[in-house]
């Protein structure tokens, strides 16, 4: 029996992928449903990928919608907040729609949930889309159309449910704050105190999930100044528990595992591309991975990638 609850507890999948050129950007939702797919097994009861693409105009919002009638009218939101604010047409995928508004993050969510409570908002920021969903990870990349998405950077995560529900809501990525996301492999024994002292810091979450605490605690660090190198650092000496974190921002994304470091991780680098993964099987699908430079990441030590400005 204990060793049946070991393994449990060791399961879910987790997998970064960021671009350093256009061959990869141009098919990295495609390379990134395929390292998605080598970690079914550890989590075949959902998946979600957070992707980074086509930043929205300067003083707009794109914002990442689910709705759990198959059926949703889209068009007629989409009317309705092209009415009020301006919005271009929704690229729906599934149970999913990513629309552009023109009206900033905090005033766009308040208007959704005076007005269409039934949806529950992904993602909102600049470039972050966020999608999840209960299910197979094969049939997730298919129904989300993964090999057609065009993205600088994106993290993945496939998940077996060992504490909650399966539920699209209980899905990882976890999106806390604009633009940020987490995905996370392990447990964390704080969750619920932690939980209680970032609500009184004006934080809100949607679920029980130990992950989105981790997300939440993550935006009130950068929100009190750090960078996020700083407040990946600080999460050493906050979160009690054993994780592999990959966390997304808009210019790049970042690894961390805790001190003892028990959560499998290994990463890749070459020329044209980045890659995290909870086992190799996953990077060796990428191209050039033979030729790779490989390595497990320390213990308590933050690796972190960004996009480099252009000009």
């Amino acid at each position: 029996m204990g060793q049946t609850n070991t393994r449990l507890a060791e399961m879910c999948g987790i997998v970064g992928l960021f671009s350093k050129s256009l061959s990869v950007s141009d098919r990295l939702g495609e390379h990134l449903g395929d390292m998605l797919l080598e970690m079914s097994d550890r989590g075949p009861d959902s998946a979600g990928v957070a992707l980074y693409r086509t930043p929205a105009p300067a003083g707009s919002t794109k914002v990442s919608l689910h709705s759990a009638d198959p059926d949703y009218d889209w068009e007629a939101l989409q009317v309705e907040l092209d009415e009020r604010f301006g919005s271009t047409q929704p690229d729906v995928r599934a149970s999913h729609a990513v629309f552009v508004v023109d009206t900033e993050s905090r005033a766009l969510q308040q208007w959704l949930r005076g007005h269409r409570p039934e949806l529950r908002v992904m993602s909102a920021g600049t470039s972050l889309e966020i999608y999840k969903e209960a299910g197979a990870p094969r049939e997730f990349v298919k129904r989300f159309a993964l090999a057609d998405v065009q993205a600088s950077h994106g993290l993945g995560h496939t998940r077996m449910a060992t504490e909650s529900a399966v539920t699209t809501d209980g899905s990882h990525p976890f999106w806390t704050g604009l633009d940020l996301c987490l995905v996370h492999n392990g447990s964390l024994s704080n969750h619920n105190w932690l939980r209680t002292r970032l609500r009184r810091e004006g934080l809100e979450f949607e679920t029980e999930n130990d992950s989105e605490v981790a997300a939440g605690y993550l935006t009130w660090r950068l929100a009190e100044g750090d960078s996020l190198e700083q407040a990946l650092e600080s999460c050493l000496g906050e979160l009690d528990g054993f994780y592999t974190f990959a966390v997304g921002t808009a210019d790049g994304f970042a690894v961390l595992r805790d001190p003892i470091a028990c959560k499998p991780a290994v990463m890749a680098e070459t020329e044209d591309w980045v890659a995290m993964a909870s086992e190799y099987r996953a990077i060796a699908v990428l191209p050039g991975a033979a030729d790779a430079n490989v390595w497990e990441p320390a213990p308590a030590t933050v690796y972190s990638w960004e996009r480099q400005p252009v000009g």
